[in-house]
């Protein structure tokens, strides 16, 4: 296993992280599978594990947190803050709902510190000010060590670097972004800035939400276990956005084609190679694996030590070209304020 440092902060991570979204009624809800993959995941040199409060509405946290006991000294552990309600006032990354999430967090993982806590999401209606001064108090307290955020737009990075900055406060370490050859955005405005200012990068979805891992091929059965097949279960909405038909899948389908030759050409499965991919760009830190069982982690960590040459990098790029992503809803988040539209017009 490769290991890195994480931005300026001297802390080294494994190249792959194991992520826990997974873990729970969303994906996984069998604890001692998802038990053997933790084992798994340390015993092939991975010492970074990724979970939020929201994932299972907290399963996720108590598993891993369960995992743990006796050996959590041998991982860095984050954590991620965002509204594990539905409760009107229960919203955004205000100081009230920041230090009763931290809280819930260290109970269910069982831990006096979170390592790195993560904001889920940008939040336009409080102040950045607000939100890192309250992290900045967690870190002082020793409850958390690091922060991070979380699919922050370049611009958010820079402003919370430079309160940080003129306040004394801690500042943010790292942005855990979406990235994978189908959503290369990040190359042209987010990995420029966290480079300026010394921020790390950890990539969340390098399979592009399964869309890289092969399953999906033109006149072939979708999988009854694939994300596709279950998006059903989702509502309209999540359907809607997985359906085939759509031009933006269709587009999608037609890039497969092309990209799993090159992967062939390679003598590398599609999805090692997509993962590898992220891994080229000297930003990024550590790519999070989010697998659902653990075959798939197997495989996944198969590919631990593949290093994409030159001229696969060239046709990737000839493919999806750097910088671009392929459908704007693959960008993990968009701003729920742009519905307003003050915001627009």
């Amino acid at each position: 296993m490769e290991y890195r440092t994480l931005g300026r902060t001297g802390l080294r991570l494994s190249a792959y992280g194991l992520g826990g979204m997974m873990f729970g009624s969303w994906g996984n809800p069998d604890p001692d599978e998802c038990t053997r993959m933790i084992d798994l995941a340390l015993e092939s040199g991975i010492n970074f594990i990724d979970t939020a409060d929201t994932y299972g509405s907290g399963e996720s946290e108590e598993i891993i947190g369960r995992a743990l006991l006796g050996r959590r000294d041998e991982v860095v552990l984050a954590s991620m803050y965002s509204s594990m309600s539905k409760e009107r006032l229960e919203r955004g990354n205000s100081r009230l709902w920041i230090l009763r999430g931290v809280e819930a967090s260290l109970r269910r993982l069982q831990t006096d510190h979170i390592d790195l806590y993560q904001l889920h999401r940008p939040d336009p209606l409080t102040d950045i000010e607000e939100t890192l001064t309250a992290l900045d108090d967690l870190v002082h307290q020793g409850k958390i060590r690091y922060i991070g955020t979380s699919t922050y737009p370049a611009w958010e990075l820079v402003e919370a670097y430079w309160v940080s900055e003129r306040r004394g406060l801690a500042r943010v370490v790292c942005e855990q972004t979406p990235y994978s050859i189908f959503a290369r955005e990040p190359e042209r405005d987010v990995f420029p800035v966290t480079q300026r200012y010394g921020i790390g990068v950890l990539v969340w979805s390098p399979l592009a939400g399964g869309w890289l891992t092969g399953k999906y091929q033109r006149g072939k059965p979708i999988p009854e276990d694939s994300r596709i097949a279950r998006a059903a279960t989702w509502g309209p909405k999540g359907a809607a956005r997985y359906h085939l038909d759509r031009p933006g899948n269709q587009r999608k389908l037609d890039l497969l084609d092309k990209l799993a030759k090159v992967a062939e050409q390679a003598g590398l499965s599609l999805t090692h190679m997509a993962v590898a991919f992220t891994l080229v760009h000297p930003a990024v830190t550590t790519t999070i694996l989010g697998p659902r069982t653990y075959e798939q982690l197997k495989d996944l960590l198969g590919g631990a030590m593949i290093h994409l040459d030159p001229d696969t990098l060239d046709a990737i790029d000839r493919i999806v070209s750097p910088g671009t992503i392929v459908e704007r809803a693959d960008r993990g988040w968009n701003p729920p304020w742009m519905a307003r539209r003050s915001r627009r017009r």
